[in-house]
């Protein structure tokens, strides 16, 4: 899903309210209004750079004649003494959107890094790797966005966007054949066309899907590597498959390696630790 510039405007706005509300009083308080500066973005960690586009959308937003010479572009590895780009414009205006760019574009680093570390793994074969709604609230936008680029591709964006029937849907529903049923007359009755996935939790859940189909791609949750193994000769093509739960950059490949589809990883976004930057004048 492309991030619209209605998102990324609605984004800064309340940034701003959140940390500059009636003024920049430090900036305020001691450069001139009128002043013009220039700064460096400045690589102190390895990585992946995740977020410059973004970061050139603050800065126009502060200051719409401000430019960007943008040396290192999103995707980009990089690593410690790097300059990723020189923006130019009102000093006011850098000062102000210096930490916002700095928040996002660090843990953008640190999610896109993260996510092609993992991706890297697993390259060679056919399956992708898949984010999660683990995300900061109000920032998912952001967090998805770093994990493309990054190599990794998006799950659903919410609950909107695609059916999951997970464990707690198809309890509350009586099990999985009237949670699939209800599920697709819902769709019908309500003129959508929604992808459905379905959770499993062992391989008897596995058969009863099948059973009843009607599905477009089926989880594997928290299975074994034999288990998935033999899931994925049950299902036979016939639906996507995911591998899911709790799975890290040790057992990515070994579970890629049983055929999945697509691996589901909340690590990608859930705990990285933000990348070291640093914005300086020049």
């Amino acid at each position: 899903m492309k991030v619209t510039d209605q998102e990324i405007h609605e984004f800064i706005k309340l940034a701003i309210e959140e940390d500059i509300k009636d003024g920049d009083h430090s900036s305020l308080a001691c450069i001139p209004s009128s002043e013009s500066g220039k700064a460096k973005l400045l690589v102190k960690q390895d990585g992946i750079l995740a977020g410059v586009e973004l970061a050139e959308k603050i800065f126009k937003f502060f200051d719409s004649s401000s430019s960007l010479e943008v040396l290192m572009k999103d995707g980009d590895s990089m690593k410690y003494g790097d300059i990723a780009f020189y923006v130019s414009g009102n000093t006011h205006a850098i000062l102000k959107a210096e930490r916002l760019v700095l928040n996002c574009m660090q843990r953008m680093s640190a999610i896109a890094t993260r996510t092609h570390e993992v991706a890297s793994l697993i390259s060679d074969l056919h399956t992708k790797v898949l984010d999660t709604r683990k995300t900061t609230p109000l920032l998912r936008f952001l967090e998805k966005w770093a994990v493309r680029i990054g190599g990794g591709v998006n799950h659903r964006f919410g609950l909107y966007d695609m059916i999951m029937l997970k464990d707690n849907h198809i309890d509350y529903a009586g099990g999985i054949e009237k949670a699939i049923t209800k599920t697709n007359q819902y769709l019908k009755d309500n003129n959508k066309s929604l992808k459905i996935e379905i959770e499993t939790r062992n391989l008897e859940e596995v058969k009863e899907v099948l059973k009843y189909g009607n599905v477009d791609r089926i989880m594997l949750d928290n299975f074994s590597y034999d288990d998935t193994r033999t899931a994925i000769k049950l299902i036979d093509g016939k639906y996507e498959t995911e591998a899911s739960g709790g799975i890290t950059k040790e057992t990515v490949r070994n579970y890629a390696e049983c055929g999945v589809d697509f691996v589901s990883m909340g690590a990608l976004t859930h705990s990285v630790k933000n990348l070291d930057l640093s914005l300086k004048a020049v």
